[in-house]
């Protein structure tokens, strides 16, 4: 399977030759994610999505949910019940008031009369009024209630207590700003839409008090506005009367002026106020008109017959003489034009033809003339009219002119005599319409429905504080829940590197506690070797000709499980009966040698430089207890591994490797802030990138994923480690990766690093699922720091 005879054309560092197209490309141009589209628009709310986060943060939504709604009830015990009673009033609107002129009945106005009386329910003038009626200000439990909220009612409604306050350290005037005061408080006053209805309602302690204020505010108003009309009403009537007096003297004295200047200047004014000039004028314009267009028309046929054109004018046509002298003309005319045809022109016959048909012709055009020379005539009368008329015009255009300046002081004084006379007849309808109302008082208001004792308090309600308080303290959760997943910058599920990164997940390797990761990974059965054999199988199929020949395998920083994926993928592999060949090419802090319990006293270091003699070349690729698998370590430590990567020699070494061996692990340092992971992916046929869940960042893994393939790395994906797949919120996402996926056939149904949800440890669970939440918060502030640094 392994064994597929490629070529290998590996070239050393200082060549820019690629590899072979068939087993390399360029990530950055022909990389292509398996089955991904990267066509696909970001999705937008996503409602799965949403429901994963309320799986994954449920212990911190029930304890937000919870202490909302005892928030909630503690707030209605500290909340004193309050009780409120509606009056409806009815406000009429007049249809006759007194100044009938100025009275604007429309909807605007309705309006302003609601709202004046509503500002006038709640005015202090008849609070005070309220306050007198009822005695409110003798009466100390309305004048001292207890506190609307305060933590002593819970004790006071849990035990009962009541204390009736003292106002005898008061004097009256501050009992009565008091219960004013009270009474504008709790006094609402709303109008009733689309309706003439005024809505009173007064809120308190005691039933009977928020019954009997509403009403009596209800009655107060109405009284205070029937005192009020009777008041202005007589008011208006005395000052009427003395205007009507004014008024008619100087409408008596404005007439006498107006006739007196008329007989004086020979004013002479029709009916309809207009002058006899002016009405002269309007005549003459009329006629003028008409002539202009007689005088045109009159001139268009004289210009038809200066231009010969006579005989086709329409009295021409249409004269009976002229018409018959015509058809005797044109009969004759033919009959000489077919003798001529036979008799010569000097014959007497025809002599005599042409002597008719001169003779025809002459009366002809002599009734022509006749018809054009009247026609003339028409036309020089027509002009003698116009010239008429105008010379009157300007005669009467010159008398308008004097009489418009005898004209205007009789405007004046005509305009003064009407503005008299109007205001003299509205005084008087005024004033017998005052007489009226000074005796009638008509009542502008009027009591719908009495407010009746409430028999239960409308505040606190239960419900609504319990609902307002779990609304606030999950909206609270969400801002928290938010803020989390904000600072948190690592990669927590499989979607997010294949959207974000661009890589297919080959394999999800699951969380293992340290101190049992050895016995899972030697446990061939255990969770966390079936997901190692999961991502030998995908890296199986991650080329068209199978598994790379070379693959190296590393992470953006250390301590994400390269050297243990190193280590157990070198197993997976032998286990199919390839020969493999695991090198640690971490030459700065080696680790593969412990996990097979070898020495690293000589290895790929001494290799690169020559240090190692001969015949102990052999003893460098070291086998193991396992079948399959060699080993060939880092060796000593050298001053400059990134030197020693990128010789020519590193490169001859790799290719050798190849042919000895079915597959060459390379097991190599972390990728960010070294330059070892990039020499040594040019040198493999495939890379694997290990991604740890929830501890490295995102910004991290992407410049790591950068720098490879900048470097011209074959990224053929990545391996997802420390994945808490016993969390219910990736069960519930992945539904492949449910509690028994991992430990198919095997004997025991625990996974490792899981603790069970079942009865036999509940307090673990809970426990296991607080912790969980405290490292996720310790991860996201980690994070948020981790990015602070890196912007700073």
């Amino acid at each position: 399977m392994l064994d597929r005879n490629r070529q290998h054309q590996i070239a050393g560092p200082g060549h820019s030759q690629a590899l072979s197209a068939d087993l390399f490309y360029d990530g950055a141009q022909n990389y292509s994610p398996y089955g991904r589209d990267h066509s696909e628009q970001p999705e937008g709310v996503n409602p799965l999505k949403l429901l994963f986060y309320v799986a994954q943060y449920r212990w911190l939504i029930v304890m937000m949910a919870a202490a909302g709604l005892v928030a909630g009830a503690i707030v209605t015990m500290m909340q004193t019940p309050k009780y409120q009673a509606t009056t409806q009033l009815e406000v009429l609107v007049p249809s006759a008031k007194v100044f009938q002129d100025i009275e604007v009945v429309s909807e605007n106005s309705d309006v302003r009369t609601f709202l004046t009386a509503r500002e006038k329910l709640r005015s202090r003038a008849l609070a005070q009024r309220v306050v007198f009626q009822l005695g409110l200000s003798e009466k100390p439990d309305f004048l001292f209630p207890t506190p609307d909220f305060s933590l002593s009612n819970i004790f006071r409604r849990a035990f009962g207590i009541s204390k009736t306050p003292s106002i005898q350290q008061n004097t009256p005037e501050q009992r009565e700003a008091i219960a004013i005061g009270r009474v504008l408080r709790d006094l609402t006053v709303n109008l009733v839409p689309n309706t003439s209805l005024l809505s009173i309602t007064f809120a308190d302690q005691n039933p009977k008090y928020a019954s009997d204020v509403a009403n009596q505010v209800a009655q107060s108003f109405i009284d205070q506005r029937l005192d009020q009309t009777s008041e202005t009403s007589e008011l208006a009537r005395q000052f009427i009367q003395e205007q009507v007096l004014q008024v008619k003297q100087k409408l008596q004295k404005s007439e006498e002026e107006l006739v007196a200047y008329a007989k004086e200047a020979g004013i002479t004014v029709t009916g309809d106020d207009k002058s006899l000039i002016g009405s002269n004028i309007e005549a003459l314009n009329t006629a003028l008109a008409t002539a202009i267009q007689e005088r045109l028309d009159a001139g268009r046929v004289v210009d038809q017959i200066d231009k010969g054109r006579g005989a086709s004018l329409g009295p021409v046509l249409e004269s009976e003489g002229l018409q018959n002298l015509s058809e005797k003309l044109a009969d004759l005319t033919s009959q000489y034009q077919q003798k001529l045809s036979v008799l010569k022109p000097g014959f007497p016959e025809m002599q005599q033809l042409q002597s008719q048909i001169k003779e025809l012709q002459r009366l002809y055009n002599n009734g022509v003339l006749a018809i054009t020379d009247s026609l003339r005539l028409k036309y020089q009368e027509a002009q003698n009219k116009e010239a008429d008329l105008r010379s009157k015009l300007a005669e009467m255009e010159r008398a308008q002119v004097v009489f418009n300046d005898k004209n205007i002081k009789y405007t004046i004084l005509k305009r003064e005599v009407d503005s008299n006379r109007s205001q003299y007849d509205s005084l008087i309808t005024k004033l017998n319409e005052a007489g009226v109302s000074s005796e009638l008082k008509n009542q502008n208001a009027a009591i719908v429905d009495f407010a009746a004792q409430p028999d239960r308090p409308y505040s606190p309600r239960l419900s609504i504080n319990l609902a307002i308080a779990l609304a606030a303290f999950l909206g609270l959760c969400a801002s928290v829940i938010y803020i989390i997943e904000l600072l948190n910058n690592t990669f927590t599920n499989p979607e997010q590197i294949e959207n974000e990164m661009g890589l297919a997940v080959l394999g999800i390797l699951p969380l293992v506690e340290d101190r049992e990761l050895m016995a899972s990974v030697a446990d061939p059965k255990s969770g966390l070797s079936e997901a190692y054999r999961s991502l030998r199988t995908s890296l199986q199929f991650s080329g068209a000709e199978g598994a790379p020949r070379s693959l190296l395998i590393t992470s953006s920083e250390p301590s994400e499980g390269k050297s243990t994926t190193s280590f157990k993928l070198g197993q997976d592999f032998a286990a199919l009966g390839a020969r493999v060949l695991i090198v640690d090419g971490d030459l700065r802090k080696p680790n593969l040698h412990r996990l097979f319990g070898l020495d690293n006293t000589i290895g790929l270091s001494n290799l690169l430089t020559n240090t190692v003699r001969k015949e102990d070349l052999a003893a460098i690729f070291r086998a193991t207890k396992y079948p399959n698998v060699t080993v060939l370590t880092s060796g000593t430590i050298p001053p400059n591994p990134a030197d020693l990567l990128s010789s020519p020699k590193m490169a001859l070494i790799i290719t050798n490797l190849g042919k000895r061996f079915d597959l060459v692990i390379i097991d190599a340092p972390p990728i960010v802030g070294l330059s070892d992971s990039p020499i040594l992916s040019r040198l493999a046929e495939g890379t694997l990138m290990v991604i740890s869940t929830n501890q490295v960042t995102r910004k991290s893994a992407k410049a790591a994923l950068k720098r490879l393939r900048a470097a011209g790395a074959n990224v053929v994906g990545a391996a997802m480690s420390k994945f808490a797949v016993n969390k219910f919120d990736y069960n519930y996402g992945y539904k492949y990766m449910n509690n028994q996926y991992y430990d198919y056939g095997s004997s025991t149904p625990k996974i490792e690093g899981k603790v069970d949800d079942g009865a036999s440890q509940p307090a673990n669970g809970r426990s296991s699922a607080f912790s969980r939440l405290v490292r996720r918060m310790r991860s996201s502030v980690g994070g948020f720091l981790d990015r602070a640094k890196s912007i700073s």
